[in-house]
């Protein structure tokens, strides 16, 4: 009864049905769509490479220079482990395989983005490279694992965002500095990014300009010059004695090491008042004197005691002191103002204090009522030694 009571809102609505999906959008969201505009362009890059095999100084210098460097994605990076970059060769994998494994596992880094080198690694002929974490969660097999029911580590539901390029040298890894990776990832990551220093040597003159440009390091420069220049140094020496008379100690950096040429750069204070350069089979040039020019950055400071004359009067006469008289007016003879020093005439004497009158009982000479104070309870009882000139009440009978 109640099917055959609604029987036609029930066929008006079925009938509806195909009319709304005929007049529906449908978007589909797949592999093309969502990875169309994914640039996957690369050029190999051709930079020299040094012959010698990476040396454990090498992969000390790598480790320092190379982590926590910043610089910016080329093109957009997945997070994933496959990224995989002969060095001046083909990237592996190709266009098609790249966008799928950006569609599969995410995108890490959007093209512009800035990315950090968070992990270096050495294995073999290959430098591994993680960049804003990685693309793995830390202690993700740990999480699985309890003790007692307790976790070896704990799930805090880290997600990896990060990525990993993998930079292969056929042969092994050869004596490589940390300019030359970063030539060699050109085509994946930017490190073109300006240092402090590097923005700091653009303000200088040009004289200075090109000398850094050149890697030397000029007497006079100051410590942010010579990082500049040179970067920062292998070794150091300080809180040594300099000779000089006043106290002052200096400061030596060193680079460089056997068989390459060595430089000893010296500071006193925030100048480089040495540079000793030592190479193989040469006499030892020795820098000490002033090649700054005219160039000085040290701040100067003039200290005038007392006011000074604007209008450049007489050195040594103090100028009059602010009022508010017109100008030309005299001031009165008496007038306020002026410092009352004291007469020549010797001042009073200071009277004694009075004392009052002894009490009785009390001994002679002493303040008032010190003889006859008593503590509380004092002179009390048969055997209290009393005095005789005192005089007790009698018992009550």
């Amino acid at each position: 009864m109640a099917l055959t009571r609604y029987r036609p809102a029930l066929i008006a609505g079925l009938l509806a049905i195909p009319l709304a999906t005929a007049h529906a959008q449908v978007f589909t969201v797949g592999e093309k769509s969502a990875t169309a505009d994914i640039a996957t362009d690369f050029t190999p890059t051709h930079v020299p490479l040094p012959q010698g095999k990476l040396t454990e100084r090498g992969r000390r210098e790598l480790i320092r220079n190379l982590e926590a460097e910043q610089g910016f994605a080329h093109r957009a990076l997945p997070v994933s482990a496959g990224i995989t970059l002969q060095a001046n060769g083909q990237l592996t994998p190709g266009p098609t395989e790249y966008r799928k494994l950006i569609y599969q596992k995410g995108q890490s880094a959007a093209p512009g983005d800035r990315v950090v080198v968070t992990a270096l690694e050495f294995k073999g002929d290959r430098l591994i490279l993680d960049f804003n974490g990685g693309p793995y969660a830390k202690h993700r097999f740990l999480r699985h694992i309890q003790i007692n029911d307790a976790p070896v580590a704990p799930d805090r539901g880290e997600v990896a965002t990060g990525s990993r390029i993998t930079l292969v040298f056929e042969g092994g890894i050869p004596e490589i500095s940390s300019p030359e990776v970063k030539a060699l990832l050109e085509p994946l990551i930017d490190f073109g990014v300006k240092t402090s220093e590097q923005a700091y040597a653009d303000t200088l003159p040009p004289a200075l300009k090109d000398a850094i440009a050149a890697h030397e390091v000029l007497v006079g420069m100051n410590h942010r010059m010579v990082l500049a220049a040179l970067g920062a140094p292998e070794n150091k020496m300080r809180e040594q004695q300099s000779g000089d008379p006043n106290g002052a100690r200096y400061e030596e950096w060193i680079y460089g090491h056997v068989p390459q040429t060595i430089r000893f750069v010296r500071f006193v204070g925030d100048r480089v008042t040495m540079v000793e350069i030592a190479a193989l089979g040469k006499p030892i040039e020795i820098h000490n004197t002033n090649e700054m020019g005219d160039f000085d950055q040290t701040p100067t400071r003039e200290v005038a005691m007392g006011d000074k004359d604007a209008k450049g009067g007489e050195e040594g006469k103090s100028a009059a002191p602010p009022t508010l008289r017109l100008p030309g007016e005299a001031a009165p003879p008496d007038g306020p103002g002026k410092v009352q020093f004291p007469t020549k005439s010797s001042a009073a004497p200071i009277p004694p204090t009075p004392t009052a009158d002894p009490g009785p009982g009390s001994e002679p000479g002493a303040g008032p009522g010190i003889g006859s104070a008593t503590s509380p309870g004092a002179n009390s009882g048969p055997n209290s030694g009393t005095s005789p000139r005192s005089n007790p009440k009698p018992p009550i009978q």
